[in-house]
């Protein structure tokens, strides 16, 4: 093997080296005023990245809920409401990202409606009041929604500080979000407590 060789593979194994530096995983933990873990939270972090591929996605409304109540979703992507009840719902959103109105469908059908603007949709049924929903339409890549033990992980974030973004329906902050700031490669592990609002009755309160 030459010299020349041997420094070619050499600034290779450099380059390659310092692509996967760049390149770092945020584990994010989001716990109430409590301690305990917060399910349903979307954390999204602002960094460049690829758009992801849209999606075809299932919300259904079972026992008077919606089934999940919390999505996430890529620019371009269909959701298609699905009726698992045996009574008729009317699905509609008001929120400028995406309006709709789904009127009155029965047990065992469906309505698809596709979303091509990044936002947040809330939606609500218009016989069963208590009913509410949330989607969020994104176009980045790093973004994920809590699990029940409060914690994501956002994979590959390319190197430097960006704004974490910490949704939640019941979050006390405007717009039911807190903003921060991280540097994945420098602290991976980002713990948020955040303080939370009463959630709104359910059917099964009344």
């Amino acid at each position: 093997m030459t010299a020349r060789l041997l420094r070619w593979l050499g600034a290779l194994a450099l380059a390659f080296s310092a692509v996967g530096a760049h390149a770092a995983d945020l584990t994010v933990t989001v716990r109430d005023a409590s301690g305990r873990p917060v399910a349903d939270a979307v954390v999204i972090v602002d960094a460049p990245g690829r758009a992801p591929e849209p999606l075809q996605v299932t919300i259904n409304q079972r026992d008077m809920q919606f089934v999940p109540s919390v999505v996430v979703v890529p620019v371009g992507s269909t959701i298609a409401f699905g009726n698992l009840d045996p009574f008729r719902h009317h699905v509609y959103s008001f929120s400028p990202t995406r309006r709709f109105e789904l009127k009155l469908f029965g047990a065992g059908q469906t309505r698809p409606v596709t979303f091509e603007r990044a936002g947040l949709v809330a939606i609500g049924c218009n016989i069963h009041d208590a009913m509410q929903g949330f989607i969020h339409v994104v176009s980045t890549p790093f973004v994920r929604k809590t699990d029940a033990t409060g914690r994501v992980v956002i994979r590959g974030l390319p190197g430097g500080t960006h704004n974490v973004r910490v949704w939640h329906a019941q979050l006390r902050a405007p717009g039911n979000q807190l903003t921060l700031s991280a540097d994945a490669a420098r602290t991976p592990t980002l713990n948020v407590p955040v303080r939370l609002r009463r959630p709104a009755p359910s059917h099964h309160d009344y």
